[in-house]
Formats: structure tokens, C-alpha cells, sequence
């Protein structure tokens, strides 16, 4: 079965050795997508911002092997803060409203980069 995959915009993706997504067959699988911006520009001040760019990183990556956000099956999020949840979950469902995946989370942790408030996961399977 052919594996696919989508390298990782990251400080750590080459030393780590791991990519963006994974997709073999009907199955694709996003590593822990931080808030990162270009140029390692400063990400969004608040959760809200910087799960939305995990997501938009996330779902354009799965793209890039033909998986649409309605084959998004299951979310893992991370975040640095309890206190956050409200506004993470607030751009969880804008973007995934219509598609209901499950959704394990909302896992208070430590993250690599101090100005990372949120990481996020997805997984997808393609119909067919």
C-alpha cells in the first residue's frame, strides 16, 4: 500500500524525523500541529488564534494528499491552560460543526515552544 506523506514546517520535524501527515490507504494521520508562523514569526496572542492556525496548518496539510476536513474522524488537543478551553473549543467547532469528529482532549500539558498555547492532532479516514 502506498504511504504518503507531508513534511513538517518545524524547528523540531527534521531532528525529531517525523512529517506532517501520514496517509496510507483510506487512513491519514496529523502529528501534534502547533500554532507555528512563517519565518518563526511570533504566533497569535490568544487560544483562540493559535487553534485556529493549528487547524488551518493541519487541514491544508491533509489536503496535500487529498483528504478533505469532512473525513476528519477524531481530534486531540493539547493546550497549556484549563482556563483556555472556551475559546480552543469555540475554533474547534467553526471548523468542524458540520463534521462532528470525536474529539479526545482537552489534555493540560507542557509544550515545546513557551508561546504555544494549544497543539492539535487529527485523524482521517477517506471513503472508498
Amino acid at each position: 500500500m502506498e504511504r504518503q506523506l507531508v513534511s513538517a514546517v518545524s524547528p523540531f520535524a527534521e531532528a525529531a524525523a517525523y512529517s506532517r501527515v501520514v496517509r496510507v490507504g483510506q487512513h491519514a494521520f496529523v502529528a501534534g500541529t502547533a500554532p507555528i508562523m512563517p519565518g518563526d514569526a511570533d504566533p497569535p496572542p490568544d487560544a483562540y488564534g493559535q487553534a485556529r492556525r493549528c487547524l488551518q496548518i493541519a487541514i491544508e496539510a491533509l489536503a496535500d494528499v487529498g483528504v478533505l476536513i469532512d473525513h476528519v474522524v477524531r481530534t486531540r488537543i493539547m493546550l497549556t491552560r484549563a482556563e483556555d478551553f472556551p475559546e480552543i473549543a469555540r475554533a474547534h467547532g467553526e471548523f468542524f460543526r458540520d463534521v462532528l469528529p470525536v474529539s479526545t482532549g482537552y489534555v493540560v500539558a507542557a509544550l515545546l515552544d513557551p508561546r504555544w498555547l494549544v497543539e492539535i492532532e487529527l485523524e482521517a479516514v477517506v471513503p472508498g
